[in-house]
Parts: C-alpha cells; structure tokens; sequence
C-alpha cells in the first residue's frame, strides 16, 4: 500500500529498496556538516546529502570533505526555493543553477507543484523525498522523541530525513549515533541512494 507521501507526490520515491539511507538536507554547513561526517565515519557509515547549492559555493572546502569522505551527493536547489511559491521557469532555472552534477534531487520541504517536478525528471534527476521526517529542525523536538520516532517508523527501504544546519544542530547530532547505534543493531544495511 502507498504512503500518504508517495500519494500526494507521485513523481517522488519516499522509500527504496531493503537497506535503509540516511539523508541531510540544506548543507553544508562549517560549524555542522564536519561533526555529522565525524559520527558517520565513526559507525562506518555513509549517508546522501541532499546540498543547497549556494552553500556549496559558500563552503566549497567542506563539500570537498563530504565528497572525499565518500557520502553521495543531492540537488536540493541553490537556494532553498519554495517551489509552491515560484513560476516552473523560476523553479527550474533554481535547480539548473546548482554547481555540482548529480542525478539526485530532493524539493526543499518536499514541497512543489506536479509539473514542477515533472520538469525536475525530465532533466535526468530521480527525486527522492523521505519516509521517516526526524523534524530536528523544531526546537520542541528531544532527541528521545526522534529516535522513538525513528524506531517506530523505520522499515526495510526508509529514507531517514535529518537536516544538517545550525537550526538543527545540536538536537540531530545528539540523536543521529543512537539511530545509527538502533539500525545497526536492527541488523538494517545503511546505504546511500543511487541516482
């Protein structure tokens, strides 16, 4: 049976296959990303960090590490558009934009319009959404309530979304090795997402 995700936006994968993958969105971030590589690293893991183009651009010496380190990388617009708000013109021009190449896409708040994301495929990008939203952006959330949250929700094939940002920062990183610890002792295989 469809999610409820899967529903709404056709044209989006919101789980793959029998592993499990994490993902991040929005960075990278100098004072984040590095501290999410070292945990990631730590449990021998790798993960697909769905970039925001412009800080890319910012940051280039930390994409470079994220690279080097082996992680898969995702267009996820240069600036962090909000495609419900802007022409398909505006949109994909937004998209186009981003300075690295990859197939892999992911809409900022996995939100935009059907023929935007149309436009995005026919570009050549898969577009990969999430099954399990840890929300660690919203400082109400604890990371027991995430990794409940997380334990709950995740079975074979789930995109696990965390954000890698200053917003998130402190509440992701306390979480993210407990998840990983849970995975792992779940017995689930951690991949990246291929495009």
């Amino acid at each position: 049976m469809k999610s409820i995700l899967q529903r709404l936006y056709p044209c989006g994968k919101c789980r793959v296959g029998k592993a499990v993958y994490l993902t991040f969105d929005d960075g990278p971030i100098p004072e984040v990303t590095p501290k999410v590589l070292a945990i990631l690293d730590k449990y021998g893991v790798k993960a697909t960090f769905f970039m925001v183009g412009e800080n890319i651009d910012k940051h280039p010496d930390v994409f470079d590490q994220v690279v080097q380190a082996g992680h898969a990388i995702g267009n996820h617009t240069y600036n962090h558009m909000k495609g419900w708000r802007v022409s398909t013109a505006k949109y994909i021009a937004n998209v186009q934009k981003f300075p690295k190449e990859t197939k892999l896409f992911r809409p900022p708040y996995g939100r935009t319009w059907l023929w935007q994301r149309r436009a995005v495929k026919r570009l050549g990008y898969e577009i990969y959404l999430w099954d399990v939203l840890t929300r660690d952006y919203n400082p109400c959330r604890t990371p027991e309530a995430m990794l409940k949250q997380i334990q709950r929700q995740t079975r074979p094939g789930s995109i696990i979304n965390f954000h890698d940002s200053v917003k998130s920062n402190e509440r992701m990183l306390a979480v993210l090795p407990l998840a990983i610890e849970w995975l792992q002792s779940q017995g689930y295989d951690v991949k990246t997402l291929n495009g």
